[in-house]
């Protein structure tokens, strides 16, 4: 697959979901409603999906900067990185993007935004301080890659879909217990309700375990894009590969990080709190470090 074909798969994946969680949540208030007799539920979830799809896009990369306590950087203080970021864009055609500093010793970056033109990258300080300037290239190719694949956008949007999935399924699953079911004498009105009542309950136990997932997967798929593309940019594997053995080397955690937005980052945020077991794999942000190096490392021979 090219890079062409990727970035308008993204496209088109973007548009699915935004799609798919405004029917999943009209889904989702519709069995609420029926449970609890109360339309209002339903009209209310419309009016929530919409209104969530249009700040996914529209503000999504604003959020994610907020939670992370990134603050953007002026070109007279920060001449080095500004110089390495140009010029790659130059390199790889792009605009050039704000860049963003989060102030935390644990070494990571991520990009954001909904297209190139409205593009942010954002690197910690332990980042820069760890890194020298081919290994700083490799990761910030890293990341212009995720802008020119339209990564950006699509793993944006999915981290804030995912995010308000589960607090909708908290809250229907609270209001399912807490909100007062009502009795019915009639016998197969009741059997009805009952059905229901189970089936909403399934959905607000399952549906944040499928968006997890489905968010997961997304992100290993297009970690080994990017490592290949940003590669291809610096015409130097061994930076970028050196840089991701530094990088998971490091102990420490993001203090600001948290599971939605960990797959976003270069690497996995949350040092120490990764799946183990049978299941690691299918529950990890990214793929193995040791493969993503192996596969860099190959690109040389």
């Amino acid at each position: 697959m090219t890079i062409y074909n990727q970035k308008d798969k993204n496209i088109r994946l973007t548009w699915f979901y935004l799609i798919g969680f405004l029917v999943f949540v009209i889904i989702i208030g519709w069995v609420f409603s029926q449970v609890l007799e109360n339309s209002s539920i339903l009209y209310g979830a419309v009016i929530f999906a919409v209104g969530m799809n249009l700040v996914s896009f529209w503000w999504s990369d604003k959020i994610v900067l907020t939670m992370n306590g990134a603050k953007a950087i002026e070109r007279e203080s920060n001449r080095n990185i500004y110089n390495l970021v140009e010029n790659l864009c130059i390199t790889a055609g792009l605009p050039v993007p704000k860049i963003y500093i989060i102030e935390d010793v644990s070494p990571n970056a991520f990009a954001t935004g909904r297209n190139p033109e409205n593009a942010v990258v954002a690197l910690t300080t332990g980042l820069i301080e760890i890194l020298d300037k081919q290994e700083l290239e490799g990761v910030i190719a890293h990341e212009l890659s995720h802008i020119g694949n339209r990564d950006i956008l699509l793993g944006t949007v999915v981290t804030v879909l995912v995010g308000f999935i589960a607090i909708l399924s908290d809250w229907f699953f609270r209001i399912s217990f807490f909100g007062g079911l009502k009795n019915d004498n009639n016998k197969e009105s009741g059997q009805l309700q009952l059905v229901i009542t189970i089936l909403a309950i399934v959905l607000a136990i399952l549906a944040p375990i499928g968006a997890i997932l489905m968010q997961l997967a997304i992100s290993r798929k297009r970690e080994y894009l990017a490592d290949a593309d940003g590669a291809l940019l610096t015409r130097y594997p061994e930076g970028l590969a050196s840089a991701l053995e530094k990088l998971s080397g490091s102990p420490a955690s993001l203090k600001k990080a948290n599971k939605a937005m960990a797959h976003m980052y270069i690497v996995n945020p949350l040092k120490g709190k990764m799946a183990k077991g049978l299941t690691a794999k299918l529950f990890m942000t990214h793929p193995p470090i040791k493969e993503r190096i192996a596969k860099l490392k190959g690109m040389d021979k």
